[in-house]
């Protein structure tokens, strides 16, 4: 024992100092996925440079090799990876039911797991937010304020017209009113898949394909949308994402083939040509009206597309895995909650105030590159800091504080 202390090169030494790279020769963790760190965070990233764009109008171009290359493809189109997240929130969901060989989890430990995540960040940010509209006179009359708080407080804001597009509220938290709403029917979804799946994906599907066309004959979509209904295909993909994860894990065990690995990284690639292709497809839809016609039409490939990557990511060669799976990307994840709440409401903060300064009144419509440039890397660190101020001294503390009074109360 004396002389592996002093020895470096012994093999358990050795392994132990490069563990960090050797796990990502090795298969996917049941528990924890680390390439869906890397899929969270992009998704939450891209939903929000695109609200921050909204804002600055910067498009990024860059000159390689005398070429220009653009990204405002994956700008305009980035409210597309909201389904992203809802898809991801489904297959993370479904997982424990695709990899369990008895009973299913209990539904009302389900139930307080999922309040305990989002309830306590969901109230630190709209109590707050409703006290200060209410002090600035924001609400014209006193119902419109009841109304207001009761249907953010009962997650159906997205459901009224007044709470959904008139509300002085943070606007991004329309997705946890669907992801709510979804939490109520999830484990009676997930039991059904199980037992029948075909027929259950079947239901889920045809409902949201139903749904959505329903809406697409309105004359204004914008209250269907971005309804439960509308998204029950994606959160379905996810649940077949996550059955076959755990089934080709457990053929696969934990050491997968190298030519397996290049089979699933070559696939991976194709997977994100085709994400690229839908955002370019979207990105340039000539109003609104045809912006939303055109999210329903591609909801369901999206999803499809972003569920083959994830399965075919997780069992790909070590560079992806890394790519997607390492430390950057694993705090990403973990903040990315908090950023998806406060980021856009920040961005329109800063503009409000004018900060950052500019000699211009509206730079963002003269093409200051500067104000531009500068305004966007501070709604970033600003909300990241932030981020990671509220997920680290609020969101995990008062976590691990509700899970410990559930388990005393047992």
């Amino acid at each position: 024992m004396e002389n592996e202390a002093i020895n470096t090169t012994s093999p358990r030494h050795e392994r132990k100092r490069f563990q960090p790279f050797l796990s990502y020769r090795m298969g996917p963790d049941s528990k924890h996925l680390d390439v869906l760190d890397g899929v969270r965070a992009l998704c939450v990233l891209l939903v929000g440079w695109f609200h921050i764009w909204q804002q600055s109008w910067l498009s990024p171009r860059f000159e390689v090799l005398g070429e220009e290359i653009s990204l405002d493809f994956l700008l305009r189109s980035g409210y597309l990876w909201v389904d992203g997240l809802l898809l991801l929130s489904g297959f993370l969901l479904y997982l424990p039911y695709a990899q369990a060989a008895g009973k299913p989890p209990a539904i009302g430990a389900f139930y307080k797991r999922r309040l305990i995540r989002i309830l306590p960040s969901y109230l630190l940010c709209v109590a707050p937010m409703f006290i200060l509209c209410c002090v600035q006179g924001k609400y014209g009359q006193t119902s419109d304020a009841v109304l207001d708080i009761l249907s953010h407080l009962t997650f159906t804001h997205n459901l009224f017209y007044f709470s959904y597009f008139r509300s002085p509220l943070n606007g991004a938290l329309w997705t946890l009113a669907v992801e709510m709403q979804f939490y109520l029917f999830f484990p009676f979804l997930a039991r059904a898949f199980r037992k029948l799946p075909i027929l259950t994906y079947a239901a889920m599907a045809g409902a949201a394909f139903a749904f959505r066309f329903y809406a697409s004959l309105q004359p204004d979509t914008s209250m269907y949308f971005n309804q439960l209904p509308a998204f029950l295909d994606v959160y379905a993909n996810g649940f077949v994402a996550a059955s076959v994860f755990a089934a080709l894990r457990k053929r696969l065990g934990n050491e997968p083939d190298a030519k397996i690995r290049l089979f699933f990284t070559v696939l991976a690639v194709v997977c994100v040509c085709g994400l690229m292709q839908i955002c370019r497809a979207q990105a340039y839809a000539p109003n609104t009206e045809t912006i939303q016609q055109g999210q329903m039409n591609r909801r369901f490939p999206l999803s499809v597309t972003l569920s083959c990557f994830m399965v075919c990511a997780a069992f790909s060669l070590p560079a992806m895995r890394f790519l997607l799976g390492n430390k950057v990307m694993h705090f990403l994840s973990l903040v990315s909650f908090q950023f998806y709440i406060y980021h856009q409401m920040l961005a329109v903060k800063l503009k409000e105030w004018g900060f950052p300064p500019s000699a211009d009144d509206a730079p963002w419509m003269t093409g200051d590159y500067r104000w531009q440039a500068t305004y966007t890397l501070c709604c970033f660190v600003f909300a990241l800091s932030l981020a990671t101020l509220i997920t680290f001294l609020f969101e995990r503390p008062i976590a691990r504080a509700l899970r410990r009074s559930t388990k005393a109360e047992k």
